[in-house]
């Protein structure tokens, strides 16, 4: 019986990241899931996968990580890069251990992953990496720069890392997430961009703004980053950025 395929999500334990690890256990797919934060899914962590509780914004730490990660397997069909740290604040405001702790959670680790990952994938014959970027990649608003930079760079890395790996059949491409019902989104509507007086007002008036007329839920982002990184259905696409937005950013900003 063939084994199964391993994967790497970090940001487990957020609201697309543990939509994603149970996605990808119930397709078959051994997990290991990285976070700073314990795993507090309504679901059980996968028991036949691992779950290691770690600062990524630590070079050190992310040494760690590999550490378990290589006594776990020898192999790696796809790592997902999805941590993230927002700060939503006006620029004049951002203090330098913000843009640095924004720069260090959301764009090095990608890098770093990456790296530490890449003998696995060349023990498996090849593999994909699935980036977690944002919209705010290519369409931002106010009160976020640090955040709409650190994904423009994953962006960018995006393309570097899929030519630079393609001979050795390792797919790299991003996923920009459009307003998806996540604790992240939702602390983030307090930067005055949605209007009404309680949370599910600005969630509401939030999902107005899109052609779908709704927040994406964290599931379907799931769907789609499973698609990036399996071979079977993805097999021809590296280098891209494929939006999941609900239609946000299609439509004018003067319509």
């Amino acid at each position: 019986m063939a084994s199964k395929r391993v994967v790497i999500i970090t940001g487990a334990a957020g609201g697309i990241g543990s939509a994603s690890v149970i996605y990808f256990a119930k397709k078959g797919w051994q997990v290991i899931g990285v976070d700073q934060i314990p795993w507090n899914s309504a679901e059980e962590f996968p028991g036949d996968g691992l779950f290691i509780q770690a600062n990524i914004a630590d070079p050190d730490s992310v040494d760690e990580v590999f550490t378990r990660v290589n006594s776990f397997t020898d192999r790696l069909e796809a790592v997902v890069n999805n941590a993230a740290l927002q700060v939503a604040k006006p620029l004049v405001q951002t203090t330098v251990e913000e843009w640095d702790a924004v720069m260090a959670t959301n764009l090095r680790p990608v890098f770093l992953f990456a790296k530490n990952a890449f003998p696995l994938f060349k023990n498996n014959g090849g593999g994909a990496v699935v980036n977690v970027s944002s919209v705010h990649a290519v369409a931002t608003s106010a009160d976020i720069a640090a955040y709409a930079a650190s994904k423009g760079g994953v962006l960018a890395l995006t393309r570097a890392m899929a030519i630079e790996f393609a001979k050795d059949d390792i797919r790299v491409n991003a996923i920009l997430p459009g307003a998806v019902d996540t604790p992240m989104l939702r602390a983030g509507l307090q930067r005055g961009h949605v209007a009404g007086s309680t949370i599910e007002d600005r969630l509401n008036d939030l999902a107005r703004k899109t052609v779908n007329g709704r927040v994406g839920k964290p599931g379907e982002l799931a769907s789609a980053i499973y698609f990036l990184a399996d071979s079977a259905q993805s097999s021809f696409m590296t280098g891209q950025a494929m939006v999941v937005d609900g239609g946000a950013t299609c439509r004018l900003s003067t319509e």
